[in-house]
This record gives structure tokens, C-alpha cells and sequence, in this order.
């Protein structure tokens, strides 16, 4: 069986990944959109036991995430992830389970400015969340095979540039080249 497509949106928090996913599910109806938000309510459900050494998990909930991800395409069901890969161990694992895949990775942007924004008129997240999450996300020798600026472009562009990219998934190889780059980094 071949393996699912994986589009992989990679940005802070607020810079308008699950909006530019549901915009993709819907043009896109063979493939699921998967986020790490609702996992990580799958895992707070199981983890919302009393115990009285805390966190009944002892792992980040990113690795079943990955996992998960890689099941999925595994059985060749497409996928339209959201995710932030915000510290050194969520993208060390995010890299060395996916990066023989068939991954585009989407790098989604704005600027500090419109994320507080957005922060602000949402109202369900700390503000200053995604600039604080800037000192990472983005910084890590990251290759995109697709930029999204949900700020300068319409989220209707950016649809379509993801949607032009994934004709050519065969040759996207993003992930590889910024595995290779983690590597070099990390000897």
C-alpha cells in the first residue's frame, strides 16, 4: 500500500494554520485535517484522573502525535496537519519519524504585530503566546517547500499555493533537507 500524503503546516500560534486546514479539508476531500489542538484533548482527557504524581503521561504528547501521523499515512490516508514544533525534542522526533515520508512542509507566518492581534480578538489565548513561541518556531534552519504570509496574501492564495505544491509531492522534500540540516547542527 502506498503511503498517505502528508501536508504539514508548521507555524506559531494564531498565524492561521487550522483556518488555512479547514480551507484545505474542503478542497481537499480525500484528505483529513489532523491537529495537534484535538489531540492534545485526547491526551488531557486521559490524563484528567487524580494522581498524586502528577502527570499520568510521561511523555510529550507531540511523540503519539507523530506516531499517529505516521500511522495513518502508513495505511495511505491523507493528512493536513497542524502543528507548532516549538522546542528542540518536538523537532527532533517531528524530523526523525517523518522525514522519509511523502511530507509538504508548509511554513505559515505573519508578523509579531498581527498575531497579538489576532491574540487579542480571539480572545481564547494568552496574549503574547505566538511571539514568545517566535524564538523557535521558524529559527531552526527550517526548508518549506511552501511559505503561507496569512498577513500579506489571502488566505484563498495561500490555499492555492499549497494546492499547486502538492501536484509536485513526488520531488517536495522540505522535511529532508531540514533533517539533514538538524543533523549537521546537532553532531
Amino acid at each position: 500500500m502506498n503511503r498517505g500524503n502528508i501536508i504539514v503546516l508548521n507555524g506559531v500560534s494564531s498565524s492561521g494554520k487550522s483556518t488555512l486546514s479547514k480551507l484545505l479539508a474542503e478542497q481537499l476531500k480525500n484528505y483529513f485535517h489532523f491537529s495537534i489542538d484535538h489531540f492534545d484533548q485526547i491526551i488531557e482527557s486521559m490524563e484528567e484522573r487524580d494522581d498524586e504524581n502528577g502527570r499520568l503521561i510521561p511523555i510529550p504528547t507531540e511523540f503519539f502525535f507523530h506516531d499517529n501521523i505516521k500511522m495513518f499515512s502508513n495505511y495511505g490516508i491523507h493528512l493536513i496537519v497542524d502543528q507548532i514544533l516549538f522546542n528542540e525534542e518536538t523537532m527532533e522526533d517531528f524530523l526523525s519519524k517523518l522525514y522519509d515520508y511523502p511530507v509538504l512542509f508548509v511554513g505559515v507566518h505573519c508578523s509579531e504585530e498581527e498575531l497579538e492581534r489576532r491574540e487579542i480578538q480571539r480572545g481564547d489565548r494568552p496574549v503574547g503566546q505566538g511571539k514568545g513561541q517566535l524564538r523557535f518556531v521558524h529559527q531552526q534552519q527550517e526548508v518549506y517547500d511552501v511559505e503561507a504570509h496569512t498577513e500579506t496574501d489571502t488566505i484563498e492564495v495561500c490555499v492555492e499555493r499549497v494546492l499547486e505544491e502538492l501536484q509536485r509531492i513526488d520531488t517536495a522534500n522540505g522535511i529532508r533537507q531540514t533533517y539533514e540540516n538538524w543533523q549537521s547542527r546537532n553532531k
